[in-house]
């Protein structure tokens, strides 16, 4: 008697436009077997995280792994080769797939895109379908877009002036609740992942490129091992040669941040480099160490700079180990979005973006992030002046740099503290992000910056340590939720004078405003703010 057949992918979706071009039988069955094969060890990574959180509260610190000192110690291993699409990587440029972006960032003049379904994407189902839409249409140059309000249309450049697409797919926590294998929820990593590779990887070879990735929000390098046998099986499957894939881990979480050569060391035959992210690592030393007292205390976002000596200790590391294994070193985002009204603004940002480009390429990056394409060619500038011709700057080994593990988590070696302004900063953007989420956008401009879901989780993580550390600001008023609701609400009305009420109406406002105190004020501290943000996400 033969086996019955596996259980067909469900759909749980109202259908658009072109998806069956995305949700093919064969593009579904590759999703399907995904899942089936590497769900489990997911979920038993993200139990581990649950303990390791725990051993952490119980002890508030962090060292390097003593199982894994070999590997630290071994000189001889090193990271394949960087294919010619990614060997030089000077100005990487980030954002959302959608149209408009889509044609935009390949146009923009930076080496490289990181086509963003993660932070930069809210997950509803229209945005990860359409989004793998337009990259196929970017690929075959079937893609252009005209602005419905100005009539300005948009084209692609010449292949050979576009950016190198590194695609970002979403972190292990979550799942893309429309879309069900045997009656669970397939790992929105998995969704993201898998149609992206199974319809592009032999297209992408074709233009000389390849199926590049971003690994999100990894915290150990047992969760990069996963990921690398999740490489070795999707490229057996469709029959392209092992090591096409390459692999660049964002260095985000503190954990993480001690297992830097491990991670590379697992993914060492896919691996790409190592990046240094600023707002998900901050949220990721309050999320760890919020039991571990005042010295753990962050103060205002903004006060943390990347020149703070414990950021500076991280940065450092990693220029120091990438080049020690022949992996790139990418830096940190700058996130200005320049004023078209305010030219005094764009020029105190453009030089604070040049003297942190500046810092990078001096340190030894070999590139770095801007969120617009106005930013391209200040931070090209920057990388320009220090490498001249050559693609990156990996010979500079950085034999000067030693950090202890207690540098990693000094976090009162910085001398500033928690504001009142900070605060209401945090409620601000919180506020003003979420809604704009809930409303489908991953990519929010506020107050001149361009936000992603890491701002939000940094903004309501610094409300709650606050809180619940007790911290008393320089007006002398106390941190509580009495005054988180209060700011809160002033915010909602000031919001509503900016806007209009019809157009305060017609938002997501309240429910916002909601969500973030939920997640900020909660006693039981959230993992993921777009955990409880997804049950409410329409669409």
């Amino acid at each position: 008697m033969s086996a019955p057949a596996p259980s067909p992918v469900v759909v749980d979706a109202e259908p658009l436009p072109r998806q069956d071009e995305v949700l093919t039988e064969a593009a579904l069955a590759f999703v399907a077997e995904l899942h089936r094969r590497f769900t489990p060890r997911r979920d038993e990574l993200l139990a581990r995280r649950a303990e390791r959180r725990a051993e952490i509260a119980r002890t508030s610190t962090l060292d390097f792994l003593p199982e894994t000192t070999a590997i630290r110690a071994d000189d001889s291993w090193s990271v394949a080769p960087a294919p010619a699409a990614l060997d030089d990587r000077r100005v990487e440029i980030t954002g959302p797939t959608d149209r408009k972006m889509t044609i935009n960032a390949l146009n923009s003049g930076a080496k490289v895109w990181l086509a963003d379904f993660e932070d930069a994407s809210a997950p509803t189902w229209e945005n990860v379908v359409l989004g793998q839409l337009n990259l196929i249409d970017a690929y075959t140059r079937n893609i252009d877009f005209t602005d419905p309000n100005s009539g300005k249309r948009y084209a692609l450049r010449p292949n050979e002036e576009l950016a190198t697409v590194v695609m970002r797919p979403r972190g292990w926590h979550l799942n893309e609740r429309h879309l069900q294998v045997d009656g669970e929820q397939v790992p929105g990593a998995f969704v993201d992942f898998g149609l992206y590779f199974f319809h592009n990887a032999r297209r992408l070879l074709d233009l000389g490129k390849g199926p590049y990735f971003y690994l999100p929000k990894t915290e150990s390098h047992l969760e990069a091992r996963l990921w690398n046998d999740v490489f070795v099986f999707a490229q057996e499957h469709v029959g392209i040669p092992q090591g096409t894939i390459r692999a660049t881990v964002l260095i985000e979480t503190i954990t993480a941040a001690y297992e830097m050569e491990e991670i590379l060391y697992e993914l060492r035959d896919h691996a790409s480099g190592l990046n240094a992210g600023r707002w998900d690592y901050l949220f990721s030393i309050v999320k760890n160490f919020r039991d571990g007292g005042p010295k753990f205390v962050l103060p205002d976002r903004n006060a943390v700079t990347m020149t703070a000596p414990f950021m500076r200790a991280y940065t450092e590391l990693l220029v120091r180990t990438c080049h020690k294994r022949g992996a790139h070193a990418i830096g940190g985002m700058a996130a200005f979005i320049p004023s078209r009204r305010d030219p005094e603004v764009n020029r105190v940002a453009f030089e604070k973006v040049r003297a942190d480009k500046d810092r990078e390429a001096g340190d030894g990056f070999d590139g770095s992030w801007v969120a617009h394409p106005d930013l391209v060619p200040i931070a090209m500038e920057s990388f320009d002046k220090v490498l001249g011709a050559r693609p990156h700057q990996k010979d500079r080994l950085r034999e000067d740099v030693d950090v202890k593990a207690a540098d990693l988590i000094a976090i009162d070696s910085l001398g500033a503290r928690p504001t009142y302004a900070g605060l209401v900063n945090a409620v601000q953007v919180g506020i003003r992000y979420i809604e704009a989420w809930l409303r489908g956008l991953g990519a929010v401009a506020i107050f001149n910056l361009m936000e992603d879901a890491a701002t939000a989780e940094i903004s309501r993580s610094q409300i709650w340590q606050w809180i619940n550390a007790g911290v008393e600001f320089e007006n002398g008023e106390k941190a509580t939720p009495e005054l988180a609701r209060r700011v809160a609400a002033e915010e909602l009305g000031n919001i509503e004078a900016e806007i209009g009420a019809e157009a305060f109406a017609a938002g997501h406002w309240q429910q916002a405003h909601d969500l973030l105190l939920q997640v900020a004020l909660d006693e039981d501290y959230a993992d993921f703010l777009t955990l409880p943000a997804y049950e409410q996400l329409a669409g």
